[in-house]
C-alpha cells in the first residue's frame, strides 16, 4: 500500500514537471515569436513607407487590439476549455502567418496585409495569454504556482530584451517572408506542445458554471464579482497604480532626461533599458525564496517603496547633472536604478498574480483577470499622454519625483488600510 502511494506521488510529480517544462517552451515560443514579429514588421513598415506615423500605427494596432479583446478573452477562457483555446489560438497564429507567406508569393507585402495581420495576430495572442494566465492554477499544484509565475516573468522579460535584438537581426539578414514562415511553424510547434499538457492537473471538479453563454452578460457578471471582492480590487489597485506611476516617471521622462538633458549616447540608453529587464529576471528568480521568509503584503509594500525611491532618483539626476561630468557615472547610476526597479516590479507582479490566482473563483478567473489587466493597460497610455504633454512644459525632474512620492504615499496608505 505504501509503495502504491509513493508511486502515485512520484507519477503526479513527474506529470507536474512535464507540465512546467511544456508550458515554459510553449510560452517562450509564443511570447518570443510575437515580440520578434511585432518589432521586425514595424521596421519593415518604416523601410517600406519611410513614415514614422505608419511605424507608430503598427505599434498602436498591436496595443489597441490587446486592450479591446482582453475582456472578451476572459469570458471565453471561463466558458471554453482553456487547453482548447490555447491550442487553437497558437494554431491560428501559425495558419495566419503561413497564409501571409502564400499570399505574398504573388504580391508584395503591403500595409493593408501588415495592419490586418498585426491586428489578428495580437487578438489571437491576447486570447492565448488570458487562457494560460487563468489556467496556471490548474496546470500545477499550489506549491508550484509561484514557480510557474516566476518562469513566465523570466520569459516575458527575456522576450522584451531578445525580441527587438533578434527582430533587428532578422530584419537585417533575412527576407521578411522567410522570417514569417519560420515564425508560423514556431507557433505550430507551440500548439503541438500544449496538446501534451494536462490542463486539469489541479482542477476543482465541484466548481460549477452556468449553462447559458452570453459573452456580454458574462463580462458584466465578472465586473459584479470583482466589485464584490474588496481584496481583489485592492490587488488590482496596486497593479494599476504601478502602471500609472511607471508611465509617468520612467517610460517618458527617463529617455528624455538621458537623451535630451544629460546627452548620453544611444548605446548607453540601450544598456540602461536592458538592465530593467535583467532586474525583472533577477526578481523572478529570487522571489520564491523571499516569499518563504516574508508575507506577500510585506514584499509588495517594500517593493513599492524601493520602486518609488528609484523614481525619485531619476529626478535627482537632473538636479545633480551640473556637478557630474563623467558620462560613465550616469551609465552606472541609471543602470543600477533600472536594475533595482526591475527587481521591484517582479517582486510586486508575481505575488499579486499569485494572490489573484488563488483568490478568484475558477469560474470567474479569466474574466476578472482580463478586466483588471485591461484597466491597467488603459491606464498606462493615459500616463504616457500626461507625461508627454507635461515634459516640455515643466522641469523634467518634477515628474519622476512627484511619481515617486505619489507611489510612496500610496504604499503607506495601502499598508494602513490592510
Amino acid at each position: 500500500m505504501l509503495v502504491s502511494v509513493l508511486s502515485l506521488k512520484k507519477l503526479l510529480k513527474n506529470a507536474e514537471l512535464v507540465n512546467v517544462f511544456l508550458f515554459s517552451i510553449a510560452s517562450f515560443i509564443s511570447l518570443f515569436g510575437t515580440s520578434i514579429y511585432n518589432f521586425a514588421i514595424s521596421l519593415y513598415v518604416l523601410k517600406l513607407t519611410g513614415s514614422g506615423l505608419s511605424f507608430a500605427t503598427t505599434l498602436i494596432i498591436a496595443i489597441l487590439s490587446t486592450v479591446l479583446v482582453n475582456p472578451f478573452a476572459g469570458a471565453l477562457a471561463d466558458r471554453i476549455d482553456k487547453k482548447l483555446l490555447a491550442v487553437i489560438t497558437d494554431a491560428l497564429n501559425g495558419i495566419l502567418l503561413l497564409g501571409i507567406f502564400m499570399l505574398t508569393a504573388k504580391q508584395n507585402l503591403n500595409l493593408t496585409i501588415i495592419y490586418l495581420s498585426t491586428f489578428f495576430l495580437n487578438v489571437s495572442s491576447t486570447i492565448y495569454a488570458i487562457s494560460i494566465e487563468a489556467a496556471k492554477p490548474n496546470i500545477v499544484s499550489k506549491e508550484r504556482l509561484i514557480h510557474i509565475n516566476s518562469i513566465n516573468k523570466v520569459i516575458e522579460a527575456s522576450s522584451s530584451i531578445l525580441g527587438p535584438m533578434v527582430g533587428g537581426i532578422v530584419f537585417a539578414l533575412l527576407d521578411i517572408r522567410l522570417f514569417i514562415i519560420i515564425n508560423g511553424f514556431s507557433f505550430g510547434i507551440s500548439a503541438l506542445l500544449q496538446l501534451f499538457m494536462n490542463f486539469k492537473f489541479n482542477y476543482d471538479k465541484n466548481e460549477k458554471t452556468e449553462e447559458k453563454f452570453n459573452i456580454f452578460i458574462d463580462i458584466i457578471d465578472g465586473i459584479k464579482y470583482l466589485r464584490s471582492k474588496k481584496s481583489i480590487i485592492n490587488m488590482f489597485g496596486i497593479f494599476i497604480a504601478l502602471n500609472f506611476f511607471i508611465g509617468l516617471s520612467i517610460n517618458v521622462p527617463m529617455p528624455y532626461i538621458i537623451n535630451n538633458i544629460l546627452k548620453l549616447n544611444a548605446n548607453f540608453f540601450g544598456i540602461i533599458q536592458a538592465f530593467f529587464s535583467v532586474g525583472m529576471i533577477a526578481g523572478a528568480l529570487i522571489i520564491k525564496k523571499v516569499m518563504n521568509k516574508y508575507s506577500y503584503l510585506q514584499i509588495i509594500k517594500s517593493s513599492n517603496i524601493i520602486l518609488s525611491i528609484c523614481m525619485i532618483a531619476i529626478g535627482i539626476s537632473v538636479i545633480m547633472h551640473y556637478k557630474i561630468y563623467d558620462k560613465n557615472i550616469y551609465l552606472i547610476y541609471f543602470s543600477l536604478i533600472m536594475l533595482l526597479a526591475g527587481i521591484a516590479v517582479s517582486s510586486i507582479d508575481i505575488p499579486i498574480f499569485y494572490i489573484l490566482q488563488q483568490t478568484i473563483s475558477e469560474s470567474f478567473r479569466g474574466r476578472v483577470l482580463s478586466i483588471g489587466i485591461s484597466i491597467a493597460k488603459i491606464i498606462l497610455p493615459i500616463a504616457l499622454i500626461i507625461a508627454g504633454a507635461l515634459i516640455n512644459r515643466i522641469p523634467a525632474y518634477i515628474l519622476p519625483i512627484i511619481s515617486g512620492v505619489g507611489l510612496y504615499v500610496f504604499s503607506i496608505l495601502y499598508a494602513k488600510a490592510d
